[in-house]
């Protein structure tokens, strides 16, 4: 019998700005703004001609394990239009936009005022695919590729990942989870991924909500980094600890490596598969677990995890997340800057 997770699905009002009249209030409507997920996230510090291939099959991976429909994945947003059903013809300007070649290698190569709009979009190539802007059904897929400097950032990265409902999890069970998770990350030139229990938004919650961030907070293995702004930023840092860790170059090898790496992790449920000489994935366990705090099931496994990785964990940013509430918010969560604090450092402490 497959486990059952917590179901989380958090409704609220958004504001519509359609008037039924010039004198009416803008219509308000209950939606959902906030759901569980299984989420998959790879971060890679490449430009897209150099892993072009890798998001294809990882791309192509997902589509046959979840298909295409109006249950599923029917709905794409490219670049920066303003989104349409996935026609085949939508799907062949898809295709020749993720083909390795490019009419250029390098931002410094083009025209200023073209350099100035990607500069200002912040990235290169975008694809998002999901059910629509109303069919919320925890399908997605998001690619978002890095502006190609001659010279990048150390901190930029392309980011690629995918959601499924967690009936999906509890549907097919933990192993086919894992194995799309290896075969998406097969030929990704990742620095680090992972796979596990999260909450996916759609909408900010709001300052009143302070029974859902409640009960959020009994469970440890739900991530709520999805709250935050994307982590363009992250470099070879490492997202925070989930039930699939995948781990490359340099952490690997500051680490010590895989040997080094498997010596130091003794929880009973943790694993170390080697996918080549240069990347592993750890495993918490046969299948995530979201925790629960008011039981005690605080996810031993995942905090000694946790303090093996922390010199490399992605920093807490708050300033790049302050809304202008008084006294201010942060995230989608609307955390005080307390709880963000306590919520990142939650497997520390």
């Amino acid at each position: 019998m497959n486990a059952s997770y917590p179901r989380i699905r958090h409704r609220g009002t958004a504001l519509i700005r359609r008037r039924l009249s010039a004198e009416a209030p803008p219509r308000v409507k209950r939606e959902l703004l906030a759901r569980d997920v299984v989420r998959l996230a790879f971060y890679l510090p490449h430009d897209h001609p150099d892993i072009a291939s890798g998001v294809n099959h990882a791309i192509e991976s997902y589509l046959r394990a979840v298909g295409q429909g109006p249950g599923t994945i029917h709905h794409a947003v490219i670049n920066d239009d303003e989104g349409d059903a996935l026609t085949e013809e939508r799907w062949n300007y898809i295709r020749e936009l993720l083909r390795p070649e490019r009419p250029f290698r390098f931002i410094e190569e083009l025209d200023e005022a073209t350099a100035h709009r990607l500069e200002k979009r912040g990235y290169a190539t975008q694809l998002l695919l999901d059910g629509g802007w109303r069919g919320r059904n925890g399908y997605q897929l998001w690619y978002h590729a890095r502006l190609p400097w001659r010279v990048p950032s150390q901190d930029s990265v392309s980011i690629f990942t995918a959601t499924l409902p967690t009936e999906y999890l509890e549907l097919h069970g933990a192993m086919r989870v894992r194995d799309l998770a290896l075969d998406m990350a097969s030929r990704l030139r990742f620095a680090s991924g992972h796979v596990g229990l999260a909450l996916h938004f759609y909408w900010m919650l709001r300052t009143e909500d302070e029974r859902l961030r409640t009960e959020l907070a009994r469970y440890p293995g739900i991530d709520l980094r999805t709250a935050w702004l994307p982590p363009t930023r992250l470099g070879v840092r490492v997202d925070g600890v989930h039930w699939l860790n995948f781990l490359a170059q340099p952490v690997l090898g500051q680490l010590g490596g895989t040997a080094v790496l498997r010596s130091r992790l003794h929880a009973p449920e943790t694993t170390v598969h080697e996918l080549d000489e240069e990347r592993v994935v750890v495993s918490l366990g046969e299948r995530p677990e979201a925790g629960d705090l008011s039981t005690r099931q605080t996810l031993p496994a995942y905090r000694e995890l946790a303090r093996v990785l922390e010199p490399w964990l992605e920093p807490l940013r708050l300033s790049e997340q302050t809304r202008s509430d008084k006294p201010p918010r942060y995230s989608d969560m609307r955390f005080t800057k307390d709880e963000a604090q306590r919520w990142w450092r939650r497997f520390l402490d």
